[in-house]
């Protein structure tokens, strides 16, 4: 595997891949690799010639600055898990190289997904996720995206960005939560959870299979409320209950149903979701 730590550098080395025609697909991540990271790069690795991971943690979509310091940072094992999954090539930037200095960050048009949900509870987040993935694609320009459906608001952000950029070419692929064998879906926040709150933190997953099995028993309002009360007794503070629309994450159609959890164990934020039909 090659480690690059440059814009130039990578710019250089994608020429001489771009010259040979070869397919690339692109995973973004901000590491303390999981389970789930590395099932986005052997799909990668299945449907491309060259795989290229990148590894920063952005400062632009931290509202919280007490979450961006304790954000977890194991290089190293990092380094080990990729080339054991046969990545070839991971980028490991720094700040002032991805956000050079004096230069303007652009302000991308999100419309009501900037402001619901996550986006409510996390102003300013989308926008710092935008700017972050606008310039990666804007130096990787792979073939296919590979995303993680934990993070699904996310996901429709960043389909939003592409529609809107110069990105139509690439293919966004989102592939399914990786969940622990109790459920609890992978993510690189669970290495701050203590063995109590690791066990709490799986009521989140058992709040989505109670909707799941209820969906067309009880109403929607009552789901989420009921939901909502089984976190709170079980020691969580809870942002937000919604079943909503999966494709406009807004009010609900005949189509497709999405419900999302984000819940608090102290100072630890968890979220997760799961497709109801």
């Amino acid at each position: 595997m090659i480690i690059i730590k440059t814009k130039t550098g990578l710019t250089a080395y994608l020429k001489t891949l771009k010259i040979k025609n070869l397919k690339l697909g692109f995973v973004p991540t901000m590491g303390a690799l999981h389970q789930g990271h590395l099932s986005l790069i052997k799909s990668a690795r299945l449907e491309n010639d060259y795989v290229i991971c990148s590894i920063f943690i952005n400062p632009t979509q931290f509202n919280n600055q007490s979450d961006f310091k304790h954000y977890p940072v194991t290089l190293e094992k990092d380094i080990e898990k990729l080339i054991t999954e046969g990545c070839d090539v991971l980028f490991i930037p720094n700040e002032n190289d991805i956000y050079s200095q004096g230069s303007l960050l652009k302000k991308f048009v999100l419309d009501d997904l900037e402001h619901i949900l996550e986006g409510f509870y996390r102003p300013g987040h989308f926008q710092g996720v935008c700017q972050i993935v606008d310039i990666l694609l804007g130096l990787v320009h792979p073939d296919n995206l590979y995303l993680g459906q934990k993070d699904y608001q996310q996901c429709m952000v960043i389909k939003r960005l592409i529609q809107q950029q110069n990105f139509k070419d690439i293919i966004i692929k989102i592939m399914p939560t990786i969940r622990e064998k109790d459920g609890l879906a992978m993510s690189s926040r669970n290495m701050r959870l203590s063995h109590a709150q690791r066990e709490k933190a799986t009521h989140i997953y058992k709040s989505l299979i109670y909707i799941q099995q209820n969906f067309k028993k009880i109403p929607k309002q009552d789901l989420e409320q009921n939901a909502k009360q089984h976190l709170e007794m079980s020691g969580f503070k809870v942002d937000y209950v919604s079943i909503v629309d999966a494709q406009t994450l807004q009010n609900l159609n005949n189509k497709s149903t999405i419900a999302l959890i984000a819940a608090s164990i102290d100072d630890i934020r968890l979220i997760d979701n799961l497709i109801i039909n």
